[in-house]
């Protein structure tokens, strides 16, 4: 295996745990938690993981600017925001939104992060943007790194592959991995992962936002691109990409009561705070299919927790999810 520049900054291996009060109410599968919001950054969350190799890199190069895009409440941006802090970067985010006139969850944190915010009104217009803003900082010689959307590229994959390779070190049986998947790069580690270190369980991403045939084919496209990172190339077919777009017809970020539902379950049957996007939906589909027998009765399901609970108290969703 190749030896892959990485920092080691998120509290790692995450914790596994129960969920039987979760798994007595919907009436089986046995239920497990991936604790991934505990992964130490800025309230945690799975960008971190990507982050040691992104961050990595852009040391590596040189960089003295981070720059990112996302929503206006962006997981991945506030992440990316500390990460920068932590390491002495400068950093600039591209945000698709309105700038509250009280700014609070993940926008009040990038501000104390020190990171410079760039709002966009409309998403088709953030590419140009970011690029603007990027070639703006070199042109000040900045020498700034492009950190993808949702971290999602070859390096940044290599997160959740090593994640798997985690996973199986933890020696907890479970047939199904289920969580929530937008730009890919989690859903193409994972994949990537379970081949490289032999997990024989599948694992079944639940779309956020993208069509099954969009994450089919960018995930089989990225996981076989990152594996040429680890050494011999594995290529991957897009049948091969589990995922299910049945619960993200609302829209990005567009609460229904299938959200709001599970994160109320996971709330009072567990103690256990999901986020009202990422974390709420993915779910939302995994209790959903659980109702109609998806899972069988005496299988073991590991959700993973990719964290997101600062959107909590974004007045959008906290005054919609109580």
């Amino acid at each position: 295996m190749s030896v892959i520049p990485r920092l080691h900054f998120a509290h790692l291996p995450t914790p596994i745990e129960e969920m039987p009060r979760l798994s007595k109410e919907l009436g089986g599968p046995r239920i497990l938690v991936k604790r991934d919001d505990q992964t130490g950054l800025a309230f945690g969350g799975n960008k971190t993981r990507k982050l040691e190799f992104l961050v990595a890199e852009a040391q590596e190069q040189g960089a003295q600017m981070l720059i990112s895009a996302g929503a206006i409440q962006s997981n991945h941006c506030r992440q990316t925001a500390a990460a920068a802090a932590r390491f002495g970067f400068e950093c600039a985010l591209v945000l698709t939104g309105e700038m509250p006139a009280r700014p609070s969850a993940n926008i009040l944190l990038d501000q104390l992060f020190g990171a410079k915010i760039v709002t966009v009104a409309d998403r088709k217009d953030r590419d140009r943007i970011l690029q603007e803003t990027f070639d703006q900082a070199t042109a000040e010689g900045k020498k700034p790194y492009l950190v993808p959307y949702g971290g999602s590229s070859l390096t940044g994959a290599l997160g959740y592959a090593f994640a798997m390779e985690e996973f199986l070190q933890q020696n907890v049986h479970a047939e199904w991995m289920v969580f929530g998947t937008s730009s890919g790069g989690t859903h193409a580690g994972l994949v990537l992962g379970q081949r490289a270190f032999g997990y024989r369980g599948r694992v079944l991403g639940i779309s956020i936002d993208e069509s099954k045939q969009w994450l089919q084919e960018h995930v089989s496209a990225l996981a076989s691109s990152a594996s040429e990172k680890l050494g011999k190339r594995i290529e991957f077919d897009p049948a091969e990409v589990l995922a299910n777009d049945d619960y993200c017809r609302a829209g990005y970020g567009v609460l229904t009561g299938a959200e709001r539902e599970a994160v109320s379950l996971f709330a009072r049957k567990e103690g256990l705070l999901l986020d009202p996007v990422y974390t709420g939906r993915a779910a939302a589909g995994m209790i959903d299919l659980i109702r109609k027998g998806f899972f069988k009765k005496d299988e073991t399901v590991l959700f993973w927790h990719t964290g997101g609970q600062p959107a909590l108290f974004a007045e959008k969703y906290s005054t919609a999810i109580v």
